[in-house]
Order: structure tokens, then C-alpha cells, then sequence
């Protein structure tokens, strides 16, 4: 992934290091999307969250990595001023979500 998305380099690089495995990336995308069309069109490989399985075309395939794998927490963040009626539906399902198993 590209500078922009700075956590996500920073969990793969530390996962990387821990693994003991150095690489000089050969191409740096900013989207999900160039990710999936970058490997399939260079038959190359690449580390991303695994709910991008989702978008991979037929001809990517895709592996879990076994052991201790990285992973990103994420927050939520909203404008209380926000009236929304799905805002406030989406907060106050929030503690499902937080406590459901992955």
C-alpha cells in the first residue's frame, strides 16, 4: 500500500520485521482496487486486510497468514451534531459489535 494509508504499511512492515522477512516493495497503490488489478495483471503477491478476499477477482488467490497476524483496531468517529436516524441506529448497535466474535 501506498504512503496514504500509513497504519496499514505500519501493521504489515512491523509483521513483516517480526517474521524476519525484508522486502523493497516494486510498486505502491493507493486503493483496494489498483491493489486487485496490480497483482492480477503482474501475477504478483501482496499482504492486505482480509476483507478484501471479497473484491478479489476469480484469477487472485487468496491465503490466510497462520500464526500470530496482524491486526488493526478501529474507532469510530461521528459529529454530534449529526441528526442522522442511521447514525443513530448504527450507535446504538455499536457494543454488538464490539463484543461479537470475528
Amino acid at each position: 500500500m501506498a504512503a496514504k494509508a500509513k497504519v496499514l504499511r505500519a501493521v504489515i512492515d512491523c509483521y513483516l520485521a517480526r517474521s524476519g522477512i525484508e522486502i523493497v516493495p516494486a510498486q505502491n497503490v493507493d486503493n483496494p482496487a489498483m491493489v486487485m488489478s496490480l497483482v492480477a495483471s503482474t501475477r504478483s503477491l501482496t499482504l492486505v486486510p482480509s476483507y478484501l478476499e471479497k473484491l478479489m477477482p476469480w484469477s487472485v488467490v487468496s491465503r490466510p497468514l497462520a500464526g500470530d497476524v496482524p491486526e488493526i483496531d478501529l474507532t469510530i468517529g461521528y459529529s454530534k451534531a449529526n441528526t442522522s436516524p442511521v447514525l443513530k441506529l448504527f450507535l446504538s448497535r455499536v457494543d454488538d459489535l464490539i463484543t461479537r466474535p470475528s
